[in-house]
C-alpha cells in the first residue's frame, strides 16, 4: 500500500515515515512540507534517521495525495482541511490525526468524507481507544452521582487546549451519559465560580516539558473515586496507529470512521 506522509518535517512526520516503512506491504510514497521549509528536496529516508528512500520532500500536495492510496496527516488545521478536500477529488483515503479544528473546519471534513473514506480520531493508540471506551462505559454506569473531570498534559509546545484526545474522552463520558458534551463541558475556572454544577465535566490542562501524553478520567463520588489513566512514552505508538488505520481503509466506502471502528471496539 502506497501511503504519503503530510508534514514530513515535525516528530510525528518522522515517525510515520519510520513507521510506515517498518510495516510489511506499505511502502512511503510521498511527503510534504510547506514552501520556504529548509527539508524540501531531501531524502524522506534520511529525515528520519533511515537509509536513503529515494524520495524527495515536496510542496506539492496535489501531487503526493493523487499518487497514494492513503495520507496520514498529523499537521494543523488548516492544513488537514485542504489535505482532505485533495484527497475526497483523488478518491484517497485520508488519516487524520490533527486536533483543535473548528466547526467549519469539522464541517469540511465531513462533507469530503462523502468521497472518500476518512479516519480521523483526537489519538490513535490501541490504549488510549480502549479507555475511551472504558469511561464510556464507566460513566453509564454510575451516573450523576460521580463528577467527571479529565486531566491532560503535554510539552510545552502543544498548541491546543484541551488536547483533542481529551475532548474525546470528554465526548465518551457525555455520550455514556446521554447528555451533549457542549452543554456540560467546563473548560476554565477561574475566581469565585460558585459550588461544581451537577452533571458537568470538567477539563485541566497542564503543559511542560517534553511530555508526550498523560491523561486521566475521574470520576469522584461520596467518600470514593475512580481513575482511568493513560500515558504514552514514545510517539511510535500513534505512527503505529495510523498506519493500521491506512491499512484498515483500503477498499472501505467514503465515510467518516473513527479508531473505534479501526479496532472494532
Amino acid at each position: 500500500m502506497k501511503i504519503a506522509v503530510m508534514g514530513a518535517a515535525g516528530r510525528m512526520g518522522r515517525e510515520l515515515i519510520r513507521a510506515i516503512a517498518a510495516e510489511p506491504g506499505c511502502t512511503v510514497s510521498g511527503a510534504t512540507e510547506t514552501p520556504g521549509s529548509s527539508v524540501l528536496g531531501k531524502d524522506i529516508g534520511e529525515l528520519a534517521g533511515l537509509e536513503h528512500l529515494g524520495i524527495a520532500v515536496t510542496s506539492d500536495a496535489a501531487a503526493v495525495i493523487a499518487a497514494a492510496d492513503a495520507i496520514v496527516d498529523f499537521t494543523i488545521p488548516k492544513a488537514s482541511v485542504e489535505f482532505a478536500r485533495l484527497a475526497a477529488s483523488s478518491g484517497t483515503a485520508d488519516i487524520i490525526g490533527t486536533t483543535g479544528f473548528d466547526a467549519e473546519g469539522l464541517a469540511a471534513i465531513a462533507d469530503a468524507a462523502k468521497r472518500t473514506p476518512i479516519v480521523k480520531a483526537g489519538n490513535m493508540s490501541l490504549g488510549l481507544n480502549l479507555l475511551q471506551a472504558l469511561t464510556r462505559q464507566v460513566a453509564a454506569a454510575l451516573g450523576n452521582d460521580y463528577d467527571i473531570e479529565i486531566v491532560e498534559m503535554h510539552h510545552r509546545a502543544k498548541i491546543d487546549a484541551p488536547s483533542g484526545t481529551a475532548l474525546m474522552l470528554g465526548e465518551a463520558a457525555a455520550a455514556g451519559r446521554k447528555i451533549a458534551l457542549e452543554d456540560h463541558s467546563v473548560r476554565v475556572r477561574d475566581g469565585h465560580t460558585g459550588p461544581r454544577r451537577a452533571g458537568d465535566i470538567g477539563f485541566a490542562t497542564l503543559r511542560g516539558g517534553s511530555v508526550v501524553g498523560d491523561h486521566t478520567v475521574i470520576f469522584a463520588g461520596e467518600g470514593e473515586r475512580i481513575e482511568l489513566t493513560h500515558r504514552a512514552a514514545d510517539r511510535g505508538i500513534f505512527a503505529r496507529g495510523a498506519v493500521k488505520a491506512a491499512l484498515w481503509s483500503k477498499g472501505r466506502a467514503p465515510g467518516l470512521y473513527a479508531m473505534t471502528d479501526v479496532l472494532g471496539i
